[in-house]
């Protein structure tokens, strides 16, 4: 259920940001990681350390405003943030010992959406069936 749960969160996030229309899906999403990089800040597990994350994580929003790469590589660096958190910091959820386990889980799923494009769903269904049947 560790692994299963977070995966599902990570596929219902991408499910429900596809139905957000261009350019707004991406505009949503870059401020999301933004939002995701002081998601520590309360916790101060790495000390003065978040600061600069936080910076990193605002940068590489300010870039995705344009980019679904840049978005994806700050989901990329939101999960090494949650490997560190989990082995060295304070969870993310400060009651739920494991939650930092589970958003760096889930975190890569939304990432592999956003590098090959936050695609919709409605799109992804019209294209495949544009697709020529094989006879």
């Amino acid at each position: 259920m560790n692994i299963v749960v977070p995966l599902l969160i990570g596929v219902l996030y991408v499910c429900l940001n596809s139905l957000i229309r261009e350019p707004h899906r991406r505009r949503f999403n870059a401020i999301m990681i933004a939002g995701a990089g002081a998601a520590y800040l309360s916790g101060g597990g790495l000390g003065a350390w978040e600061f600069p994350f936080v910076a990193v994580l605002v940068y590489v929003a300010f870039r995705g405003l344009d980019s679904w790469r840049w978005i994806g590589v700050g989901w990329l660096l939101h999960t090494g943030w949650d490997v560190v958190h989990h082995l060295k910091g304070n969870p993310i959820i400060p009651f739920a010992h494991d939650s930092s386990f589970g958003c760096a889980i889930c975190d890569p799923v939304i990432a592999l959406w956003c590098l090959t494009g936050g695609w919709s769903l409605r799109d992804l269904l019209h294209l495949r069936s544009a697709e020529p049947v094989a006879s």
